[in-house]
């Protein structure tokens, strides 16, 4: 398994004339001399090097018992997880029922960062193949960031928790910039502090949001094909490749 970048669509036959296969993007057999191309990367948090569910599913079921509000599933909050923690509690508060929740939002919010900064880490963990990728991408000359709409004070410890900071010249969570992805700023600004052109500077992530994002600064973007993506089929995104891990990206 390795790395798939986009080449344009095409059906490939089976036995019968009229019947075809979904159509999958090729392997590309070039992608070294592909990652050649780039000065540096910029990896987002969750959903595509850290599989965060289990604390996003304990900080937000907490936060509301805390509220006396009834609990959400994990399936549920795997969809609502990516366009930052005020887009996360909002929904999770609607998806109960619960009443006002604009109103409720102050309160809520004091409660779910009050118990994720005391969990941060303990129910998540690495995707296979993220340290292996980091290191090679790095071994290549490649400038890395860590781009990520969570709050940077919970992105940073959660990176040393899991052993994933030293890799990262830069770290910048949704509080860091005006606005979040799928904005392109928080791209641009962090090809500024890393001293590279978006054209040159490729943009991994697991949804949308990082595709939407990267296509708007001028970015090139992978998608890995295990991330969230708000609970939609990832190879539906408008995106230049897909691996399965990062260290087939590195490898590939």
């Amino acid at each position: 398994m390795g790395a798939y970048f986009a080449a344009g669509g095409q059906c490939v036959p089976r036995a019968s004339t009229t019947h075809f296969a979904p159509w999958e993007p090729p392997v590309l057999d070039t992608l070294r001399t592909d990652l050649s191309r780039f000065d540096a990367a910029i990896v987002d948090l969750d959903g595509t090097m850290v599989d965060t569910l289990g604390d996003f599913a304990e900080a937000l079921n907490r936060m509301l018992r805390d509220l006396e509000l009834p609990p959400v599933a994990p399936a549920a909050i795997e969809r609502m997880v990516g366009k930052g923690s005020e887009h996360l509690i909002l929904s999770a508060l609607a998806h109960v029922g619960a009443p006002a929740p604009a109103a409720l939002f102050d309160r809520a919010w004091e409660r779910y960062q009050h118990h994720y900064l005391e969990i941060n880490g303990r129910y998540s963990s690495a995707y296979p193949g993220v340290v292996e990728g980091l290191k090679a991408l790095r071994a290549r000359g490649l400038r890395l960031a860590c781009l990520t709409n969570k709050p940077t004070s919970f992105a940073k410890p959660l990176l040393a928790a899991k052993g994933l900071d030293g890799f990262f010249e830069q770290v910048f969570g949704g509080d860091a910039f005006e606005r979040k992805k799928p904005d392109p700023l928080p791209l641009l600004k962090t090809c500024e502090a890393l001293g590279t052109v978006p054209s040159r500077t490729l943009m991994v992530g697991d949804s949308s949001n990082d595709a939407r994002a990267a296509r708007a600064a001028g970015c090139p973007v992978v998608l890995v094909t295990y991330g969230y993506n708000h609970g939609e089929p990832v190879r539906g995104v408008d995106a230049d490749g897909f691996v399965e891990s990062l260290a087939d990206l590195a490898a590939a």
